[in-house]
Order: structure tokens, then sequence, then C-alpha cells
């Protein structure tokens, strides 16, 4: 991988000083900056080998990457490695301020471009309007399509998530500062905590970010607490990454419905987030506010930048509720709702 993205050139340096050579995008207004060299070998069998080798030894790079000076604290990054999947393009690591995440949309989103762009999947045909692009990340295998015009990318990417499901739906927890609060929590690559921001006493458009981060990790700490996490292929997974704040408009309008998510250490997406548009998805779908292929549109309450989701193909009556026994015997989830087997997430760049 890093040979195929070897950088020529290097300004002067220390020669004992290890040289991380980067990429720096972003969608909707979210950083991603992606390792093109530099970055030591990460070991492991498979990609959550991967991914718990760089965590045991290679945490370094990651404090490099995303602590100041040269990063802040809402950096996010990619560490791009091999994938054991035959189907996969590549593999990734997601990087954050407090470790490494399980799934990252707006990344995905990125990446696509970035992988088209720097020649890591092969050249399209001539006249092929959208790329594809399998990537590995640890939560499972996701498909971006790029759109795109003479072999370069143009226009807008999508990408087609992992299952999404609800885990846990009107979840009663005892919320310092707030009382009991009622939230759902699902699953879209990751984990989020969901609640209405005006159940906190906040609104979502006018409130200052920092009190909606405060209210939003108050919220995590105490559903970490109070609710167990559980994930049915692997304890890797089973983490709750965040809380959603949202505007509360759950049933389906035209108009977009807005969000902040605020992640790892009280960290703030400046995008929609597409992992949590992805759980915010089928929880609506569960609750049947959301119809399959009804596309939604999600803003972010920090840039106003908009994703538009749906929900393209669920289970049918019969699978759904053997899929939901069959996930209860395994992993004790309570209100479990498998959710979605097909989700799919665009940006327009």
């Amino acid at each position: 991988m890093e040979s195929a993205l070897a950088v020529s050139r290097l300004p002067p340096h220390d020669p004992g000083t290890p040289v991380l050579s980067v990429v720096d995008m972003h969608t909707g207004g979210e950083p991603l900056r992606i390792v093109l060299a530099g970055c030591p070998e990460v070991s492991g069998p498979t990609l959550l080998a991967k991914r718990r080798y760089m965590r045991q030894h290679l945490d370094h790079v990651r404090r490099r990457l995303m602590f100041e000076p040269r990063g802040h604290r809402d950096m996010y990054g990619a560490v791009l490695v091999p994938s054991e999947l035959q189907d996969a393009h590549l593999g990734v690591l997601f990087l954050h301020n407090e470790g490494y995440s399980s799934m990252c949309g707006h990344a995905v989103l990125a990446l696509g471009r970035f992988a088209l762009d720097f020649g890591l999947v092969p050249a399209p045909a001539a006249g092929t309007r959208e790329a594809r692009v399998n990537i590995h990340c640890p939560c499972g295998l996701v498909t971006a399509f790029v759109a795109c015009e003479d072999g370069r990318s143009h226009g807008p990417v999508r990408f087609h998530s992992v299952p999404a499901f609800v885990l846990a739906t009107d979840l009663m927890v005892d919320v310092p500062g707030h009382g009991k609060v009622v939230v759902d929590i699902a699953y879209g690559g990751a984990f989020y905590a969901f609640v209405s921001a005006e159940k906190l006493g906040l609104d979502i458009c006018s409130a200052k970010t920092r009190d909606l981060v405060d209210a939003a990790s108050t919220v995590t700490e105490a559903v970490k607490a109070q609710f167990k996490i559980n994930h049915p292929d692997s304890e890797d997974l089973a983490f709750l990454y965040g809380t959603i704040l949202t505007d509360g408009k759950d049933a389906y309008t035209k108009e977009p419905t807005t969000n902040i998510c605020v992640f790892a250490d009280e960290q703030v997406d400046r995008s929609p987030t597409g992992s949590g548009v992805t759980a915010r998805i089928a929880l609506q779908y569960h609750k049947g506010l959301l119809e399959l292929n009804q596309t939604r549109a999600f803003k972010s309450s920090t840039t106003g930048s908009v994703f538009t989701g749906k929900a393209v193909r669920g289970l049918s009556q019969q699978v759904k509720e053997g899929a939901a026994q069959e996930y209860h015997q395994r992993c004790s989830f309570p209100g479990l709702h498998p959710g979605l087997v097909g989700f799919i997430l665009t940006y327009i760049c």
C-alpha cells in the first residue's frame, strides 16, 4: 500500500525524526487526514487484529497526527492497511482524539475519491460515470460509489454501509443534571445514543456548541454506566461511540432534520456524521417513520452541511423476527431490532 503512495520528494528534515506524509481532506467540513507514507507496519492477520495492534504498539502515531501542534482536538485520521478480504480494494483504520473508531462515514466518502484519484483502484473504463471502491472498515466491508469523469472523481459520492440496527428504544437513563431521560441506541457501524436536545433543555440550532457538547457527553457517560453494549459479531465493536442530539424531527419531511454528533473525547463532528446518519435512519425505519428508498436529508448544526440517506433493503417480517431472536439469544439485546441490511448515504461535494 505504502509503495503505491510513496512521496518522491520531502522537504529538509532531521533524518533521525520519522516522517509521516499525509493528505488532508474534508467531507461537509469534517476533516480527514490520510497517511500516505511513513507509518510503521501494522501487524495482524485481520483488520480488527491490526486495530488492536496499532492501539497497543503504535498509538504514538495517532497522537502525533491528531494532537497539537500538527492536529487539533477535532482532527480525524485514516491509516490505510492491507485487508484480508478478497473483495476489498483497501483496508482502513480510523483515528480520533481518543482512539480508534469502528466506522466513519465521512471518511468513507472522502476515501472513495482519494482511492480513485490516487490510483488505488483499477482505472474505470472509458465512459464510466461512477467508480466502485470497496473499503474494508473495522465494522465490515463498505462500498463507496464515486461519480467520475475521464477517470477522475467528479461530483457526488455515496456509500452502501454495513447492516444497521436498533439496539434499544425508549431506554430510561438517569442523566446527572437532567433527571430521567429517554434515549434510543442504534448501530450504523458504530453505536450511538440518540436524544432530542429539547429533552435536555437545549435548542439544537441556537444553543452554544459548548452547551450541546456538555449535555451530549453527560448522556454518553450515563448510558455507558447504566447500559451494557453488545455486538452480535465482535466484542471489538461493542462500545458506545457517542451521543447524537437531534431536533426531534424524526417523522419524515422533505426538509432536513438537524443533529450534532459528540463522540470519543468530546470531539464534535462538523458533518452530519455518516455512521450516525446510518444509525438514525435505522432508528426511523424501525419506528415506522421512514419507508424503504425514502430519501431523508440530515443537516449538521455546526456547519450546515447536508447528507442524504435512505434505507435500501429491509428484512421480511419472518426473517426479521428470526434474526431478532437469534441476535437476542447470542447477545441478550433488550429491544433488539436488526433494522436494515442496506443503507446508502450520499454527499455532494
